[in-house]
């Protein structure tokens, strides 16, 4: 499917989290800051438009669109986990002391459903003072689905793989972005081409924890751990596997790598599942910093 784009602004960088609203037709709009750290009383918006129209051969195909306006100042906060004092401090520094080479650059976080993208990527996003969008979110509320499961039920898998790689696409033509992608966006080739514009990063969970966690939640929106026999942890287990045999190669193609077990073991902790985001965000500037001083 052929997925064109509108756009009306060439975007920079945008400041903290989205503002959404849903709108009429299946359509998604939001607003963001842009443009480094201007003051406060001449900030400047960006409005993003997200929606579906027919394309010519009558299927439905996700157009985005975006526009420029001065409004009255306004705070858009992104969400925050709370975290020990001392981690904090160890985040906010390292987080100054890689901003430099960082240069703005976009961070795209992969990995294996359950990893902690979302979580983690907030976390990077508000110490970094970039902007956070989880893929499989733009998508959901463009298309007008609850979760990913209604839009693999309602549409088909290649559907939605289709409207990643375009939401892919279109942030990677942006800067100071913190970009959760979902489990399978490694798969496409030409999804990594545009990753790499920015900095890439695997977060690296054992199969274990992550079953663990997906079955404490639930399978249901979950659209591969469908049809899977069995209790939660065993079905979450079995099919987490399988795809970890396809997509582990894939996944090894990211810029850095952080390695849930890893860190673990320099804390001393038993568990990687009492690992706190803070902890693991700290690993992932680290791991970045590594790699941009190869």
């Amino acid at each position: 499917m052929e997925v064109k784009v509108s756009q009306s602004l060439q975007w920079s960088t945008w400041k903290n989290s989205e503002n959404i609203m849903r709108k009429p037709s299946n359509s998604l709009h939001f607003t963001g800051r842009y443009g480094g750290k201007p003051p406060r009383d001449n900030q400047r918006f960006v409005s993003y438009h997200l929606g579906y129209g027919k394309g010519l051969n009558g299927q439905r195909m996700l157009k985005i669109s975006c526009s420029s306006q001065n409004v009255p100042a306004s705070v858009l906060q992104s969400g925050s986990v709370p975290t020990c004092f001392d981690e904090a401090v160890i985040l906010k520094k390292k987080s100054e002391d890689i901003e430099p080479y960082l240069d703005g650059c976009c961070i795209y976080l992969v990995g294996m459903m359950g990893s902690g993208k979302t979580t983690v990527g907030r976390i990077l996003s508000e110490t970094l003072d970039y902007s956070f969008f989880d893929c499989d979110t733009l998508i959901e509320r463009a298309v007008g689905a609850t979760t990913v499961a209604e839009i693999f039920k309602l549409h088909g898998e290649s559907f939605f793989r289709e409207n990643e790689t375009e939401v892919i696409r279109k942030l990677s033509s942006m800067k100071r972005l913190v970009v959760s992608t979902g489990g399978g966006a490694v798969v496409r080739p030409i999804n990594w081409k545009y990753m790499h514009r920015g900095i890439s990063v695997w977060l690296d969970v054992p199969l274990e924890a992550l079953a663990r966690r997906i079955a404490e939640v639930g399978t249901d929106s979950r659209p591969l751990l469908h049809g899977e026999p069995g209790d939660a942890y065993t079905k979450a287990f079995k099919r987490l596997s399988a795809l970890l045999e396809e997509r582990g190669e894939a996944y090894a193609n990211a810029n850095a790598r952080v390695s849930l077990e890893n860190i673990a073991v320099k804390l001393g902790c038993e568990d990687v599942c009492n690992l706190t985001p803070t902890a693991i965000a700290i690993e992932v500037l680290v791991q970045i910093e590594n790699f941009l001083k190869k």
